[in-house]
């Protein structure tokens, strides 16, 4: 079985742990390539949120720096069928809707986009101003998928892991990786 080649984006605005829960949910996956690329304030967030971030606890992940424009991903020819950007800060968002490449993560967005495979966007903001709606718009017109971190509650969540899973588990199956989620219509566990 070949393995799917997976990029994960790690923006820097609030939401960490629906990075850590996606990438523990990887970790252990035979069918998937996993490299990530994180920005800065990606990292200052993980720290603020949930504590510091140890690459050497990801042995399953190929880790990138977001200015290395060498990194396999940057070029369509690599051929990665899917980028999950998780979380992703509006500030990101306009970057990739306005097409400018001025980091891995974005070019990365950018080769998904013309190469029209899975960009999947996990946006983390709240309220929503026009011009973001406008960045996600054109995002998803160009392609990408937006998928706000929004959870939900009828499989009954009896705790936050379970709650971000609501979010996590609806990524997977965007990125067609098969995952035991909680469906509507089942039973839930509470």
């Amino acid at each position: 079985m070949q393995k799917r080649k997976i990029v994960l984006g790690i923006g820097g605005s609030s939401g960490a742990i629906y990075a850590k829960r996606l990438m523990e949910k990887c970790q252990s996956r035979d069918d998937v390539t996993c490299n990530v690329v994180m920005s800065k304030n990606a990292l200052a967030n993980w720290k603020l949120e949930i504590g510091d971030f140890d690459p050497e606890v990801w042995k399953n992940f190929e880790f990138y720096k977001n200015d290395d424009f060498l990194a396999p991903f940057a070029s369509g020819s690599a051929q990665y069928d899917t980028m999950i950007i998780c979380p992703a800060s509006m500030g990101l968002v306009g970057r990739i809707a306005s097409g400018v490449s001025d980091s891995l993560m974005t070019r990365a967005a950018d080769v998904m986009l013309k190469e029209k495979r899975r960009l999947i966007v996990v946006v983390r903001e709240t309220p929503y101003n026009l011009i973001h709606l406008k960045n996600m718009t054109t995002i998803a017109e160009a392609g990408g998928i937006i998928c706000p971190a929004t959870p939900s509650f009828y499989s009954k969540p009896s705790d936050i892991i379970s709650v971000v899973d609501t979010v996590i588990d609806r990524i997977l199956d965007i990125a067609k990786l098969d995952n035991d989620a909680f469906r509507w219509g089942q039973s839930s566990n509470s």
